[in-house]
C-alpha cells in the first residue's frame, strides 16, 4: 500500500481523519470534485447532506477503482460544503460512515473542510475531490 497514514506526535488527534499521509507510490491519482450525482447524472439525496456526501464517496470509490486503486491509495481530500456551520458537522460524519460501510473501508486520510457560496448546481450541498497514489 502505497499510502502510510498517521497522526505525529506534538499535533491534535482528530477523529475523522489523520493529520499527515505518506506516499511512496508512484502514480498520482487527481480525482475532480465529485458531486451527488449517480451515473445517469441524476442528484442523489436532494437537500440531505448525509445522503449527498455518501454519494461523492462512492462516486471517489468508482473514480479510483476506475485507475486502478481503492480509498487506501487516497492521500487527501477536499470538501467544499454549501453554506457551512458547526451544525452541519453530524450529517457529514453520517455520509461518510454510510459510505465507508458500504465500501468496506474507514476512509480517513488528512482532509480540508471548505466552506462555500454555491456549488455548480443549486441542488448540490457538497463536493469532495480526491488525491491518490497508487504503488
Amino acid at each position: 500500500m502505497p499510502i502510510t497514514l498517521v497522526n505525529p506526535s506534538g499535533l491534535p488527534e482528530i477523529d475523522v481523519y489523520r493529520q499527515v499521509s505518506i506516499a511512496t507510490g508512484t502514480k498520482l491519482v487527481f480525482i475532480a470534485g465529485q458531486v451527488a450525482w449517480d451515473a445517469e447524472g441524476i442528484t442523489v439525496g436532494e437537500g440531505d447532506l448525509a445522503a449527498q456526501v455518501e454519494q461523492c464517496y462512492l462516486n471517489i470509490g468508482t473514480a479510483l477503482a476506475g485507475a486502478g486503486g481503492s480509498f487506501d491509495d487516497v492521500a487527501k481530500l477536499t470538501f467544499y460544503v454549501v453554506d457551512w456551520t458547526p451544525d452541519k458537522m453530524p450529517p457529514l460524519l453520517e455520509g461518510i460512515s454510510r459510505a465507508a460501510a458500504k465500501l468496506g473501508t474507514t476512509p480517513v486520510p488528512p482532509a480540508t473542510l471548505l466552506g462555500v457560496a454555491a456549488l455548480d448546481v443549486p441542488d448540490h450541498l457538497v463536493e469532495i475531490e480526491a488525491t491518490a497514489v497508487l504503488g
